[in-house]
C-alpha cells in the first residue's frame, strides 16, 4: 500500500495520531528531505528505512516505491511539511500507482494553503489554488493575467524573497483587490496580515522576509452585493 502522508507545516503536534501510526507501521519511508524527516521521525521515536524522494529525481526514485508496492512492501511518502502532491513531489507517483492499479490512500491533516484561506476573512465558499507562481516577471504577470476575471478566491504560495515583486504583478493584474497574507503558520510567530493589496505592498516594505508565504485574494466582483429580489416577487423556477 502506498501512503500519502501529511506532515506538521510548523508545529509538530500537529501530527495526526493516524499519521504516526501509519509511518510506524510502513516498511519505507520516502521523504522529499530525509534530514528533516528523519528529525521528526526521532522526535516520535520512529525508526524506519528512509529513501529520498524529490522534485529532481522524482522519476526514478517514484519507480523504485512502485517496484517495492509490487512486492508487497508499503511505502509511507511524505514532504517538508504539509500534502505531499500539493506543490510538492507526490503527483506523479500518484498517477503511476493509479494507472497500475496499486493500492494507495492518504492520511489527510494539515495544510497551509486551506489554513490561510479560512484565517483570511475572503469567500471560502469557492476558490482556486494555484501554488507557485513562475519566479521570472514575464512568465509570472501572465500566469497571474490568466485569472484576471475568476470570480473565485485565490491561493498563492509565494517565496519571501520574491513576495514584494509578486505583489506588485498581483496589483497589476488584478487591480487594488482584498487580499491577506499569512507566514509562519502554526508557528510561534504566525502572522496574517489582511488589507488591500496596495496596503500589503506597502507593508512588505519595512517587513523582513520570514518563512514561505501564502497569498489570498479575493475573485472578481467580490465587493460587489449582489441584486437584491425585487419585494413582494418571489421566484419561480417553474417550466413557462
Amino acid at each position: 500500500m502506498l501512503y500519502l502522508v501529511a506532515t506538521p507545516i510548523g508545529n509538530r503536534d500537529d501530527i495526526t495520531l493516524r499519521a504516526l501510526a501509519t509511518l510506524q507501521m510502513v516498511d519505507v519511508v520516502a521523504s522529499e528531505d530525509t534530514r528533516r524527516t528523519g528529525m521528526l521521525l526521532k522526535h516520535y521515536g520512529i525508526k524506519k528505512p528512509l529513501m529520498s524522494f524529490y522534485e529532481h529525481n522524482e522519476d526514478r526514485a517514484g519507480g523504485i516505491i512502485l517496484s517495492l508496492l509490487k512486492e508487497g512492501k508499503s511505502v509511507a511518502v511524505v514532504t517538508d511539511a504539509g500534502t505531499p502532491g500539493v506543490s510538492d513531489p507526490g503527483f506523479s507517483l500518484v498517477r503511476r500507482a493509479v494507472e497500475e492499479s496499486l493500492p494507495l490512500t492518504m492520511i489527510p491533516g494539515p495544510n497551509a494553503a486551506i489554513m490561510a484561506l479560512v484565517l483570511s476573512g475572503l469567500p471560502m465558499h469557492s476558490f482556486t489554488f494555484r501554488g507557485f507562481p513562475p519566479r521570472k516577471a514575464g512568465p509570472r504577470l501572465r500566469f497571474l493575467l490568466v485569472d484576471q476575471h475568476s470570480p473565485h478566491t485565490l491561493v498563492y504560495y509565494e517565496s519571501p524573497y520574491r513576495l514584494k515583486r509578486f505583489l506588485d504583478d498581483a496589483i497589476t493584474a488584478f487591480g487594488n483587490r482584498r487580499a491577506a497574507i499569512a507566514n509562519d503558520l502554526t508557528k510561534l510567530y504566525e502572522n496574517v496580515q489582511r488589507g488591500t493589496l496596495a496596503e500589503l505592498r506597502e507593508a512588505t516594505i519595512t517587513s523582513a522576509p520570514r518563512g514561505e508565504y501564502t497569498v489570498v485574494i479575493s475573485g472578481a466582483g467580490d465587493d460587489v452585493q449582489p441584486e437584491a429580489n425585487l419585494a413582494g416577487e418571489e421566484e419561480d423556477d417553474s417550466e413557462s
